[in-house]
């Protein structure tokens, strides 16, 4: 009886309290990261006729690889073999995450409200549904039916109310970082086993700053360089240390405490979040017409995510 008894506490159950105790922490971290993020749209507006957009989007990333060279430069050069093997896989992450999302955003900055920056962005898992069905997965009539719903709040924002029969210019350089943002994420899915996600995400910071290098350098022969003041040093230092370095580090925390689908969630505040922020720093007024469209969006995010997450369930 006293060896049965000793063996009931198995490995299995001692396990199980540790993650409820990290979820309220992993949530607060996820929140923080989309906070955060939230502000680079804001920062990206606030910028916008002060740097130019390639400027912004480098001098982001040197501050960024400056940031978390102390803490992730050593176990990069322990793994540069991993990453040499991996390195086309490493490169088009850094092309589309790095590179391209971030310089799309803040050209998108230059003709497009904050809040429409983050409510565009929050229609990007709409897109990822999309790569998951032409990978193969049955998305479902509700999950269908939200992204439809969220697609219709995105494009009743951008119309002013109406569908629009021609989008401005901002609108579109953010539909195209969220479709390049989407490819980004899809991508994340197939990471190689083994590479740690401090390694990969300093590594994918100093191939894409590499990447936006000629392009940084053309664009300083055609308009010049910027001006060093507190208004446009402060709002890189935020996103190349904030939204780059903080956030993505209190992110990947999160998803190891809570998961990603749990992380998830979370994100899908961002749009209220930029809202706040740009009514708060930019006095950009969302009105009547803002709220139903960032309902909409939220919405049929959230039905389309929530579908996603049981489907699994019902295949196993």
């Amino acid at each position: 009886m006293s060896l049965i008894t000793a063996r009931r506490p198995t490995p299995a159950t001692t396990r199980k309290p540790a993650p409820a105790r990290g979820a309220g922490f992993g949530v607060l971290l996820a929140l923080l990261a989309t906070v955060v993020w939230s502000g680079s749209f804001v920062a990206a507006r606030a910028l916008h006729d002060t740097v130019p957009p390639v400027q912004a989007a480098f001098w982001r990333w040197i501050v960024a690889i400056l940031a978390v060279t102390p803490f992730a430069a050593r176990a990069t050069w322990r793994q540069r073999h991993l990453i040499r093997r991996h390195l086309a896989f490493v490169a088009l992450a850094s092309l589309l995450g790095i590179t391209v999302y971030n310089t799309l955003v803040n050209q998108a900055g230059l003709t497009t409200s904050a809040g429409n920056m983050g409510m565009i962005m929050a229609a990007s898992p709409v897109v990822m549904a999309l790569y998951e069905r032409f990978g193969g997965a049955r998305l479902g009539a509700r999950r269908v039916t939200g992204m439809v719903i969220a697609c219709a709040g995105v494009l009743l924002l951008v119309g002013r109310g109406t569908l629009p029969s021609r989008l401005g210019a901002g609108d579109l350089w953010m539909f195209a970082a969220a479709l390049s943002f989407a490819s980004y994420s899809a991508l994340l899915k197939r990471r190689p086993e083994g590479l740690g996600g401090a390694v990969f995400l300093y590594a994918t910071f100093l191939l894409g700053a590499l990447m936006l290098l000629p392009v940084y350098a053309a664009d300083l022969v055609v308009h010049g360089g910027f001006e060093p003041t507190a208004g446009t040093v402060g709002p890189l230092v935020y996103v190349g240390v904030l939204s780059s370095a903080v956030a993505f580090f209190a992110w990947n925390k999160a998803v190891a405490l809570v998961g990603a689908a749990r992380a998830g969630i979370v994100y899908y505040l961002q749009p209220v979040c930029v809202a706040l922020l740009s009514y708060a720093l930019l006095g950009e007024r969302l009105g009547l017409l803002g709220v139903a469209c960032m309902a909409l969006i939220l919405g049929g995010v959230a039905l389309s995510s929530a579908t996603g997450a049981r489907g699994p369930r019902r295949s196993g």
